[in-house]
């Protein structure tokens, strides 16, 4: 049964609620969509109130606006006014930017290995000591027609295999016979003549200036742990260069030992010292302070240096130009020998050169002339004793009395 229309209830009847702010346009529309729907319907009473609900809404969050941001503080304009930019339809919205991070460090990457040196190397490695000379020889008689590019691929791998067994001990450029005396490997001196012609000259960073050299240090790249293995004592000062031998307990003062020199174990070389290429120093000398035991590479059949074991050479002493000193032997103060320097031995009368017996005694001296008008150095071995009286005697009481 329907409703007389004076009974049905007026819509402006219905109970008074605040009226919309004219800021919010959305409300506005709102209520006018509530006030053209007819009222006979059940659902005209239920939308009004689903529709005031984000009125209430909007004016909770103007408040909420207007607290954060109270009157009297300044927003800055460029800040209010800037739009918003909204992406456009079908792109996605871009990630917020992270902080910057710091930059980082470059780290320098390996240098990659080079499986064709590495290969190159373990071949000569393998090589026996005849081949090595052979391929030696090869070269160094074709040293004058050798390309840059032959010496980076196949001479620079070999010589620094044999360099690097001249460091080790493996060859020496003079060794020891067991019949007595000695046999100078040749090869070896033109393994070490050929290491200057591979390297190019190279600034080496040292206190207190740098260098420029083709050879490199021979401690380059040592740190404690190598120089336990090897043994050595370097003081600061010495310089040493590759292609040397050191024994265990050898001490090195502020010195030089040159290319293909070997010293010996518990050999001392001293303050100012100086060991020159290829000279071959035995164990346990004592090389006194600015002594000078000369170097020899040509003529390549020449002996070097030879000084055996147990020798002791004074201070300010020269033995040169492939002179031998036997063992035992000792050499005083100021001594100068070499290959045209004249040896008297005081006890035989015996005039020799270039060579000095085991267990001799020598200091400096003089010989006349024929006719007695002039006198001229020499070097004069006063006595020889055996290795029982060396063993108790120290090296002053040796020199003492020398004019008896």
């Amino acid at each position: 049964m329907k409703t007389p229309a004076a009974a049905r209830p007026a819509v402006t009847a219905a109970p008074a609620r605040p009226a919309p702010r004219k800021a919010s346009g959305k409300t506005a529309v709102a209520t006018k969509a509530i006030a053209n729907k007819p009222a006979g319907k059940k659902a005209a009473a239920s939308k009004p109130q689903a529709v005031a609900k984000p009125v209430v809404a909007k004016e909770s969050v103007a408040k909420k606006a207007v607290t954060r941001n109270p009157v009297g503080v300044k927003t800055s304009a460029a800040k209010a006014r800037k739009p918003v930019a909204k992406p456009a339809a079908g792109k996605a919205v871009p990630a917020r930017r992270a902080a910057a991070r710091p930059a980082r460090v470059p780290v320098a990457k390996a240098a990659p290995r080079n499986t064709a040196a590495r290969k190159l190397a373990a071949q000569f490695n393998a090589l026996s000591v005849e081949q090595l000379k052979a391929r030696i020889e090869v070269v160094f008689d074709a040293r004058a027609a050798l390309t840059a590019a032959q010496i980076k691929a196949e001479v620079a791998p070999l010589v620094k295999r044999v360099v690097t067994g001249l460091e080790s001990g493996e060859f020496r450029v003079a060794q020891p016979l067991d019949e007595g005396g000695w046999q100078v490997n040749e090869w070896l001196k033109k393994a070490v003549l050929l290491y200057f012609r591979i390297n190019d000259m190279v600034v080496t960073t040292a206190s207190p200036a740098p260098y420029w050299d083709k050879v490199e240090a021979r401690f380059a790249g040592y740190d404690a742990a190598k120089f336990r293995e090897a043994g050595v004592r370097v003081v600061p000062g010495a310089v040493a260069r590759r292609g040397t031998y050191f024994g265990r307990d050898v001490v090195l003062m502020p010195s030089f030992t040159n290319i293909g020199a070997y010293v010996g174990e518990g050999t001392m070389v001293d303050t100012w010292a100086t060991v020159g290429s290829c000279a071959q120093i035995g164990k346990h000398c004592h090389l006194s302070g600015g002594a000078g035991i000369g170097g020899v590479l040509e003529p390549l059949q020449a002996s070097p240096t030879i000084i055996e074991d147990h020798c002791f050479i004074g201070a300010r002493s020269e033995v040169v130009e492939g002179v031998i000193v036997g063992h035992h032997s000792v050499i005083g103060m100021g001594v100068f020998l070499s290959q045209s320097t004249r040896i008297y031995n005081r006890a035989t009368g015996e005039i020799s050169y270039g060579y000095i017996p085991p267990y001799s005694v020598v200091v400096s001296g003089s010989l006349p002339s024929k006719d007695g008008s002039h006198s001229l150095y020499c070097a004069v071995i006063v006595k020889q004793v055996d290795e029982k009286t060396i063993g108790k005697t120290s090296i002053n009481e040796l020199l003492r009395g020398l004019a008896d």
